[in-house]
């Protein structure tokens, strides 16, 4: 009985590789590799931090196919890519993206590559970590999920995809976000693969401040009747910024912003994710030992 199951197990795991290999390719060309997997006949999404740059990328396909392609759009925030290849290839395989996956810690996933030779490879294990809601990175992004499998991903499974029992995507390997390599969910993929190849890049609102942690003394909060403890002190306000247009100077401090107590810039980026591009936010700055306020128009970051 045991060997019958385990005949099966193995079965399965080789079909699924196989099928969902039909999708992957190999990014080519640099030190290290990458994979990426076809979106469409035209379209590659890979990870961001293995293209080095806009120019050419050299793409291997399966059955000895090469290819030429090119970023259409990149987003460092999630570490996703989209590449457009210059010739269309068909027949292109259809993604099975997992739109509900109710992940375990405990389940059983597979993660797939493809070497510069153009060999798909594998690498098995299970879901050792999830966050439920939303996970920042630390590059400013926002996964819809945390999600960590506790397998191999030798050099070249970034941009792979991970694939649950069924068969389904559940999202794009990545060593680039954390200190284990991690997956982005489809759900974030499917979105910031979107708005790449309708836009190029990730809108998201900015301040631009550069600003650090610091102390209130007890007369200046006894005096200005503040609740928080600690504010953001601006060290440096970028040219053209929101900011700036609002009259914010180097030295001021921020205490709130958006009508909440900010002593830290995960709580400005909370602020930030909650609004639209376009719209204001009330802001609360200590200037001269006196309260200011201003209101910030949020703007997209200009691309760099």
């Amino acid at each position: 009985m045991a060997n019958k199951t385990w005949d099966a197990l193995s079965q399965e795991l080789a079909q699924t590789a196989e099928e969902a290999g039909k999708s992957l390719v190999a990014l080519q060309g640099w030190r290290h590799s990458a994979s990426g997997v076809l979106l469409g006949a035209d379209s590659i999404v890979t990870v961001n931090h293995a293209v080095r740059h806009d120019g050419e990328v050299p793409v291997a396909l399966g059955g000895g196919i090469r290819a030429s392609a090119r970023v259409a759009g990149r987003d460092a925030g999630t570490d996703l890519a989209v590449l457009r290849l210059e010739q269309p290839v068909q027949p292109v395989a259809p993604i099975r993206w997992a739109t509900d996956p109710k992940l375990r810690v405990g389940d059983l996933t597979l993660a797939l590559a493809r070497t510069r030779r153009g060999n798909v490879v594998a690498s098995s294990g299970i879901i050792s970590g999830l966050m439920q809601g939303p996970w920042r990175t630390w590059r400013g992004g926002e996964l819809d999920q945390f999600v960590r499998p506790d397998l191999n991903m030798y050099s070249g499974f970034s941009g792979g995809p991970l694939l649950n029992s069924q068969g389904e995507f559940l999202g794009i390997n990545t060593a680039a976000l954390h200190r284990s390599g991690i997956t982005i969910p489809a759900a974030t993929v499917k979105r910031v693969t979107g708005e790449l190849l309708e836009k190029g890049r990730v809108e998201r609102p900015y301040l631009g401040l550069a600003m650090q942690s610091v102390t209130l003394p007890e007369s200046l909060r006894s005096k200005l009747n503040l609740n928080s403890d600690e504010g953001l002190l601006v060290i440096h306000v970028e040219p053209g910024s929101p900011s700036e247009k609002a009259g914010v100077l180097l030295g001021d401090l921020l205490v709130e912003l958006g009508g909440r107590a900010v002593s830290d810039t995960d709580a400005v980026q909370d602020v930030l994710r909650s609004n639209k591009i376009g719209s204001e936010v009330d802001a609360l700055f200590i200037r001269g030992g006196a309260t200011i306020r201003a209101k910030l128009k949020l703007e997209p970051r200009p691309p760099r």
